[in-house]
């Protein structure tokens, strides 16, 4: 099973951090492997999710950021590869792998191209005000529907940051939608093929609208306080991703909607425990191979700013975890993973053939004993820009091919203090453009 969460930073559970409260969450990594330091390889959700699928890079697929695009119906994808090896393969929730407009239901027969066969797909939370679906639906018939509308388009006009709950029913709450239809297609499941699910939710995304039950159980004083940047202000080469666009927080802001995040990812933990319950009655739980991981991070008011779309870490780093039956319990990988390498373990797992031409890797190694680094390096790429990281230092490039970011995560690995632009660190910071070349060309095909 793939639990799969959208804008979920690396450091919100509660086994990464004391702020949030996750028990069945890390109850994957409890019985599996934790890979602490996983970047997506975009911070934003269609490029990121398009290389997941395919397991190329955004320079391959030309999909640099948020835009209008259709995956190809006979795409190479991974969800195709297991279904092949003998999975009957389902999807509860987000792909974004085709725009999200008009119903999604008039584009299910290409979700069934990319291999997934059973489809109850949802957009994300933006896109519901003006995108059809079987969740829209039943809006319509509870009275409900104007009411969300009115309410992401109030908080879009004033503060996109709000904090208040969500005006739908619980029941009918996205999330909680998303993780009932999984439970019945499993409850119902009769099959003699293995199954593949993919549970994608589409929070802990903004708006900050957990709903009530969930709205208010954590404490906004108990919240970590948000990163600052020393020195923000040194003279460096600029790139798309201006990091000096930063939002003008009031007082107690930031805390309340960071404790609106919490709130959020404690209901999906706790749609994820019901769905646990369901594969113990079948019987399966001690055969299921369970991963979580998200498509990008959320910023959450760090450094005064907020979603993504940036190469720092809130917004890059994700948390996957991998728990697979008679494997390593409570394990933790520190060396560099990238999403794309998810699609290239649930491959091997399943037995099947990996994707033509593609640089992701499975991680399985990794749970023996294996004395190699899974990659020496990782990337990341977003609107022709691109990220470097290694254990020790981390370098974002412009369109220009200048280094305006780089940190040492050794002696700041809050990434507070950019070093790009510094005559003393120029010799570092073309040894890492150097290193990136080096990378890039083995990518290439």
């Amino acid at each position: 099973m793939l639990v799969m969460t959208d804008q979920h930073r690396f450091d919100a559970l509660s086994a990464t951090g004391d702020w949030v409260s996750t028990p069945h969450l890390d109850r994957i990594a409890a019985e599996g492997t934790r890979f602490s330091h996983t970047y997506t390889n975009s911070p934003a959700c269609i490029p990121a999710r398009v290389t997941l699928a395919t397991g190329r890079y955004p320079h391959h697929t030309g999909v640099w950021q948020n835009q209008n695009h259709t995956l190809d119906a006979d795409a190479a994808t991974w969800m195709r590869a297991v279904r092949d090896a003998g999975y009957a393969t389902s999807v509860f929730g987000k792909t974004h792998l085709h725009p999200h407009t008009g119903d999604l239901r008039d584009r299910e027969h290409l979700v069934h191209s990319y291999g997934l066969e059973h489809v109850n797909e949802l957009p994300g939370p933006r896109a519901l005000v003006n995108t059809r679906c079987h969740l829209t639906d039943l809006w319509e018939e509870a009275g409900v529907a104007e009411a969300y509308r009115e309410d992401m388009s109030d908080r879009l006009k004033n503060k996109a940051w709000e904090v208040r709950p969500s005006p739908l029913p619980l029941e009918l709450y996205p999330d909680v939608y998303t993780a009932r239809m999984a439970r019945e297609w499993l409850t119902a499941y009769d099959d003699d093929r293995p199954w593949m699910c993919w549970l994608s939710f589409g929070g802990p995304h903004e708006p900050w609208d957990a709903p009530e039950g969930y709205a208010g159980r954590f404490d906004p004083a108990a919240m970590p306080a948000p990163l600052v940047a020393r020195d923000p202000d040194y003279p460096r080469p600029t790139g798309e991703l201006d990091l000096r666009q930063r939002v003008r927080f009031e007082g107690g802001e930031v805390a309340h909607l960071r404790a609106d995040y919490a709130g959020s990812l404690a209901l999906i933990d706790e749609q994820v425990g019901e769905v646990f319950r369901v594969i113990e009655e079948r019987g399966e739980m001690d055969s299921t191979v369970v991963v979580l991981v998200s498509d990008h991070g959320e910023m959450n008011g760090d450094f005064g700013l907020l979603y993504k779309q940036n190469f720092l870490d809130p917004a890059t780093r994700i948390p996957f975890l991998l728990r697979v039956p008679g494997g390593p319990q409570g394990l933790v990988r520190d060396n560099p993973v990238e999403l794309m390498d998810l699609g290239a373990t649930l491959v091997e797992i399943a037995g099947g053939t990996p994707l033509p031409g593609s640089p992701a890797r499975s991680v399985l190694p990794q749970l023996e004993d294996d004395p190699n680094p899974h990659r020496h390096v990782a990337i990341s790429e977003y609107a022709g820009e691109i990220l470097l990281i290694n254990r020790n230092w981390k370098m974002g490039l412009n369109r220009r091919g200048e280094t305006y970011l780089l940190f040492d995560l050794t002696e700041d690995p809050f990434e507070t203090l950019n070093l790009a632009g510094r005559p003393e660190h120029e010799d570092e910071a073309q040894r890492l453009r150097n290193l990136l070349l080096k990378h890039l060309t083995k990518t290439v095909y």
